[in-house]
C-alpha cells in the first residue's frame, strides 16, 4: 500500500489525465483499498496516469459519494462546535483548548508553506516507501488518541452503573525539588482505557489494510477534535486565518506543482473519502471522491467561534452559527458544482472562505451588531467563574510579601469601578 496512487480520473473522457492534489482541495480520484495520497493544511487527493479499463462513475454513484462527503463534513463541524462550548468552560486542565491568536493566524500560512516545501524536498531526496511508513506510524498513534477522545463521551452512556472504575494518572516531570516542572499530566480511568482499546483495533485495521472506512473514522476524529480544541480568540483572528489560507490554497494549487507532487506521494488519514462505485462493488470499491480535512477544520473553528458569540449574546437564537453553517453547505456545494463544470479539482477554501465570512457579516450588518461581533473575545469565556489575573506583580522576597502584594492588586478594581464604571 505504500506506493504512488494510480488510476483513471472519473469524468475524464478518453485517454489519460492527471489531476492536481492539494491542501484544502476537493477532488475525484481512485485509490487502491482506500490508500490515497494527501497532504497540506487540508487533505488533497491526487491521481496520475490511469488505466482506461476503469468505467466512469455513474450519476447515482457520484451523487451518493458527494452527498456522503458533505454529510461527513457537516457532522464534525456541528458536534465539534457544540463540544467547543463545554470545552471553553471546562475546569479540567487536560481539556483546555488551544487559543489561536492573530499572530498565530498570520504565521500559519507561512509555516504551512514551509512544511509543504520541506515534504516536497523529502520526497524528492528520500524513498517514498520509508517516509510513508514513518508517517503512517505517526498518524496511527495520533488517530488512536483522537478517536478515543471522540468516542469517550458516547461510550460512557453504554457502561453499566456497576462498572468498576479506577483512576489513573500519567505524570512526566522535568527537574527536581522546587524547580520541578510538569511536562505531561494526564488523568484517565478504566472507561478511557476501554475506549483506547477499541480505537486501537481501528488503528491496526487502518495500518494493515488502509481501508477507506478506517480512514474516515480517523479523519472524522481529527476533524471533530480540531474544531473542539482549536479556538480562535476573536472574529478578526478568524478573518486573518481564513484569508491567509485562502491565498495559500490558491497559490500552491495554481501557481506551482509542489502540491501536486507531495499529494501524489503522501499517504495519511487526513482526508475523507467515499467510493463512487459503492453500489456496484460494495465495500471493495476503489473509485473515490475525496475532501481534505483542512476544508472542514479551518472553516469549522470559525463556525464554532460564532456559536460561542451567539451564546455570549444570550438571545437563545444562534443566528450566526446557523448562518455560517448554511454558508458552509453553500460553499461546499459550489465547489462540487465548479469542479464538474471545469472537470478539474478545485481548492475548496476558494469558495468556503468568502461564504463563511461574508454571510455572517451581512447578517451582522443587517442587525447592527458588527461592533459586538468584532469586539467579542472568546478567551473571556474560559473559566468564567474564576477570577482572571490580568496584571502580574513583580515582587521579590518571601511568599508572605507576594501574598500581600496580590491582596493590594485585587483591592484596586473596586476603587476603579467606582471612578469609571464604563471602563470595566
Amino acid at each position: 500500500h505504500f506506493r504512488p496512487l494510480r488510476g483513471r480520473v472519473p469524468g475524464a473522457r478518453g485517454g489519460r489525465k492527471r489531476t492536481a492534489g492539494r491542501a484544502g482541495a476537493m477532488e475525484e480520484a481512485p485509490a487502491h483499498n482506500g490508500s490515497s495520497s494527501a497532504t497540506g493544511t487540508g487533505a488533497a487527493s491526487a491521481s496520475s496516469s490511469a488505466s482506461s479499463s476503469r468505467p466512469p462513475a455513474t450519476p447515482e454513484g457520484m451523487a451518493l459519494a458527494y452527498g456522503s462527503l458533505v454529510l461527513m463534513a457537516l457532522l464534525p463541524i456541528f458536534f465539534g462546535a457544540l463540544r467547543s462550548v463545554s470545552c471553553a468552560k471546562s475546569k479540567n486542565s487536560s481539556e483546555m483548548p488551544e487559543t489561536i491568536t492573530s499572530r498565530d493566524a498570520a504565521r500559519f500560512p507561512i509555516v504551512a508553506s514551509c512544511t509543504l516545501l520541506g515534504l516536497y524536498l523529502f520526497f524528492k531526496i528520500f524513498s517514498q516507501e520509508y517516509i510513508n511508513l514513518l508517517l503512517s506510524m505517526y498518524f496511527f498513534v495520533l488517530g488512536i488518541l483522537a478517536l478515543s477522545h471522540t468516542i469517550s463521551p458516547m461510550m460512557n452512556r453504554f457502561f453499566p452503573a456497576n462498572f468498576p472504575t479506577k483512576q489513573y494518572q500519567l505524570l512526566f516531570t522535568q527537574g527536581s525539588g522546587e524547580s520541578k516542572e510538569e511536562i505531561v499530566n494526564y488523568e484517565f480511568d478504566t472507561k478511557d482505557l476501554v475506549c483506547l482499546a477499541l480505537s486501537s483495533i481501528v488503528g491496526v485495521w487502518y495500518l494493515l489494510r488502509k481501508h477507506w472506512i478506517a480512514n474516515n473514522l480517523f479523519g472524522l476524529a481529527f476533524s471533530l477534535n480540531g474544531v473542539e480544541l482549536l479556538h480562535l480568540n476573536n472574529v478578526s483572528t478568524g478573518c486573518i486565518l481564513l484569508g491567509g489560507l485562502f491565498i495559500y490554497d490558491v497559490f500552491w494549487v495554481f501557481g506551482t506543482n509542489v502540491m501536486v507532487t507531495v499529494a501524489k506521494s503522501f499517504e495519511a488519514p487526513i482526508k475523507l473519502v467515499f467510493p463512487q462505485d459503492l453500489l456496484e462493488k460494495g465495500l471493495d470499491a476503489d473509485n473515490f471522491a475525496m475532501l481534505g480535512l483542512g476544508d472542514i477544520v479551518i472553516p469549522g473553528i470559525f463556525i464554532a467561534l460564532l456559536l460561542r458569540f451567539d451564546i455570549s449574546l444570550k438571545k437563545n437564537t444562534h443566528t450566526y452559527f446557523y448562518t455560517s453553517f448554511v454558508a458552509y453547505i453553500f460553499g461546499l456545494g459550489l465547489t462540487i458544482f465548479i469542479m464538474h463544470i471545469f472537470k478539474h479539482a478545485q481548492p475548496a477554501l476558494l469558495y468556503l472562505v468568502p461564504a463563511c465570512i461574508g454571510f455572517p457579516l451581512l447578517v451582522a450588518l443587517a442587525k447592527g451588531e458588527v461592533t459586538e461581533m468584532f469586539s467579542y473575545e472568546s478567551s473571556a469565556e474560559i473559566l468564567p467563574h474564576t477570577p482572571r489575573l490580568t496584571h502580574f506583580p513583580s515582587v521579590s522576597g518571601s511568599p508572605a510579601s507576594l501574598a500581600d502584594s496580590m491582596q493590594q492588586k485585587l483591592s484596586c478594581p473596586r476603587r476603579r469601578r467606582q471612578q469609571s464604571p464604563s471602563a470595566m
